[in-house]
């Protein structure tokens, strides 16, 4: 069985990261509230918003439990990169919904919607991906998930792009 280094140290971090998957699954849920419920004004922005800011206190937590631990340096920058990247996935959507509101958006295309839809699914396997930790081997399905789903995904986005420029719209 393959375990990350740190996790036989400390199970703090673990918990952490299992706080922001969670936090970054709602995030992505509310993002897709927004679309289904699209309302065009920046209250629904904000629900959003939250979420991301819940995530940095998280990511701030785990960088300070860090700081404070006596961890080896390869150990802290897996940890670190870990916390950056989930913190990352959550600014990401977050900012699909400030664009919305920044841009005015009048209402969600179906594309959108769709993909909406793609992240929550590909945040659920954040979730479950991080629940496997610290066994490797459990994380890969979840892996292989995300990546299909980001194949979906870029085919959506890829047709919606075309459509912009087709006179169509």
């Amino acid at each position: 069985m393959v375990q990350f280094r740190f996790f036989s140290r400390s199970k703090r971090f673990f918990e952490m990261f299992s706080e922001a998957a969670r936090n970054i699954h709602q995030g992505a849920k509310a993002l897709d509230h927004m679309l289904h419920d699209f309302q065009g004004n920046a209250e629904q922005w904000r629900a959003v918003e939250e979420y991301e800011h819940e995530g940095d206190k998280i990511t701030h937590r785990i960088i300070q439990t860090l700081h404070q631990s006596g961890m080896t340096s390869a150990d802290r920058e897996d940890i670190h990169k870990l916390a950056a990247t989930l913190d990352d996935v959550l600014d990401l959507i977050e900012g699909a919904a400030f664009r919305m509101a920044m841009y005015k958006v009048s209402e969600p295309t179906p594309d959108a919607i769709r993909l909406a839809a793609i992240i929550v699914r590909c945040t659920e396997q954040i979730v479950l991906g991080v629940s496997a930790l610290p066994d490797v081997n459990r994380i890969q399905p979840h892996c292989i998930e995300i990546n299909r789903l980001e194949n979906e995904a870029d085919e959506i986005s890829r047709a919606a792009i075309a459509e912009l420029f087709s006179g169509n719209v």
